[in-house]
């Protein structure tokens, strides 16, 4: 193997490791939308939603971000497989109205066409938010 095939190999790896290549689905944080861009991309991009609602105050929410939103696992599925987007009910009461948010976190699943899949309220851990979205990717595959 000559010598610039093993430094481009070396630069790959060290960009695939460190999340320096371009894509979402290296990065190191969730690429957050805002609602209404976010529902428009998932429609115009032709993905589902992951829709998440949370406070500043609540524990459960803080407890997921610094948890289940910083599983590398979590973040690629998230920024490739769907939108994620996150939503604050004290800034954003009316979409949180729109959606019924009663209990914090309250993570919704909505499909490509704006149906609501469904939600579940309350803290999800990495584990268990992996088998979800892999359902839900799964069903895509499916179609």
């Amino acid at each position: 193997m000559k010598v610039s095939n093993i430094v481009i190999i070396a630069l790959l790896s060290l960009g695939l490791s460190t999340g320096f290549l371009p894509g979402t689905a290296f990065s190191k944080d969730i690429q957050w939308q805002s609602f209404s861009g976010g529902m428009a991309r998932g429609k115009s991009e032709n993905k589902k939603v992951f829709l998440h609602f949370y406070a500043e105050w609540c524990a459960s929410c803080k407890v997921m971000e610094e948890k289940t939103f910083k599983d590398a696992g979590v973040i690629a599925d998230l920024n490739t497989n769907f939108i994620p987007i996150k939503v604050d009910v004290d800034r954003e009461s009316q979409t949180s109205a729109m959606f019924r948010v009663k209990l914090l976190p309250d993570t919704w699943f909505i499909a490509e066409d704006n149906e609501i899949i469904g939600h579940r309220p309350g803290y999800i851990s990495p584990q268990q938010l992996k088998v979800i979205l892999k359902m839900l990717m799964d069903e895509n595959a499916e179609q």
